[in-house]
């Protein structure tokens, strides 16, 4: 499969769209400061990638919310934080206050111009692990209109469950779309490349984190994966974007 074969995307929208590891240091920061607590970047997103997996996987039918206020609960033990039986209101208030922050996440620099180009060529679809009103609040900042939004809400099921990889290639085709001409783009290998792949489709990793992991030795937000080798790797979704229209106006 070449890029320019490819009539549909579909995409992760936290960590390729959405600059979501941004998002939560930021809140846990604002969060934990009262306190006179200050986790560094590293520590924040180890906690939440090993806490929020858990809650997913121990309760698959919890709306996006819901998780991330028992995930906060689990990361404020783990941080230090005044327990629960102490502070009972504030800690609750603290809970949906992290879980709320969906929204005030920021969107990456080049992610609406990127966006724009690429539906230049091909249907674009989300397959994201929240709610969908926490993903309306972040495509507000995409300032897109997507062929196709599926969420873990209305999936059942998280990411990387193979179950929500069947209904988005279930999606594809009333699309008119065959896998042949289907790439899944998305940072996250654990959650997105190496499930796609088990389906059978060409992933395209947007390795956004790729230096800053290196340089902090960590796997930031999302856990460790099964050994997976995307399809196609860019630092960035404009690079991508870039690839796959030169590609197409090559075999033009």
């Amino acid at each position: 499969m070449r890029l320019a074969d490819a009539r549909l995307l579909s995409f992760d929208c936290y960590g390729t769209l959405i600059d979501w590891e941004f998002g939560i240091t930021d809140t846990v920061a604002r969060l934990a400061a009262p306190y006179g607590v200050n986790p560094t970047e590293t520590e924040v997103l180890s906690l939440f990638a090993s806490h929020e997996t858990k809650v997913q996987d121990a309760n698959p039918t919890w709306t996006y919310p819901v998780i991330l206020r028992e995930t906060w609960r689990r990361m404020a033990t783990s941080l230090g934080l005044p327990d629960p039986t102490t502070r009972p209101e504030q800690c609750e208030a603290d809970a949906h206050t992290f879980a709320a922050s969906v929204p005030n996440w920021p969107a990456f620099a080049d992610s609406h111009n990127a966006l724009v180009a690429l539906q230049s060529r091909c249907k674009l679809v989300i397959l994201s692990n929240v709610d969908n009103a926490s993903f309306a609040g972040s495509n507000a900042r995409l300032d897109i209109t997507f062929d196709a939004i599926l969420t873990a809400q209305d999936i059942g099921s998280y990411k990387p469950d193979l179950h929500n990889f069947q209904v988005l290639l279930d999606t594809a085709r009333s699309l008119g779309v065959s896998p042949d001409q289907h790439l899944h783009v998305a940072q996250s290998l654990f959650h997105d490349h190496v499930p796609a792949q088990a389906v059978g489709l060409h992933t395209v990793w947007i390795n956004r984190y790729g230096a800053k992991r290196a340089a902090a030795g960590s796997l930031g937000a999302t856990p460790a994966a099964a050994p997976v080798t995307p399809h196609w790797e860019f630092p960035t979704l404009q690079a991508f974007a870039d690839a796959l229209l030169a590609d197409g106006a090559g075999r033009g």
